[in-house]
């Protein structure tokens, strides 16, 4: 993956396709997170993994919230990207975030565009 392209492509997007693709980003880590845990609720295997995954939701949901609002406090795109696709030491945990990413692009390029009703 290179990441300079990355951050090119989601910074030619609309505010709302960021909060988008965003949104199924997160939804994709979740998948990811799935495999940290069993069934049960003492049956976490993955306590680190799943506490990583947890951390980016809580950073994410903030950033779309700033997103939809348009707060120029928000992170700059490159700073968003670098965050989540650099390189990392834990590679189980850089392979959860590349998995959701590389699905959630997948899932997102098969749309063209976003359509508000009120465009």
């Amino acid at each position: 993956m290179n990441l300079q392209s990355e951050i090119d492509y989601f910074s030619e997007l609309r505010m709302i396709d960021k909060a988008r693709l965003l949104n199924l980003f997160l939804h994709e880590l979740a998948e990811e997170a799935r495999g940290t845990y069993g069934p049960g609720a003492d049956q976490v295997h993955d306590a680190m993994h799943l506490r990583f995954v947890n951390e980016l939701v809580h950073r994410l949901t903030r950033v779309i919230e700033q997103m939809m609002a348009e707060d120029a406090a928000r992170p700059a795109d490159d700073v968003l990207l670098r965050m989540l696709l650099s390189p990392r030491a834990d590679k189980d945990a850089e392979r959860l975030v590349f998995n959701a990413y590389r699905r959630a692009i997948q899932g997102f390029e098969s749309f063209d565009t976003t359509v508000l009703m009120s465009s």
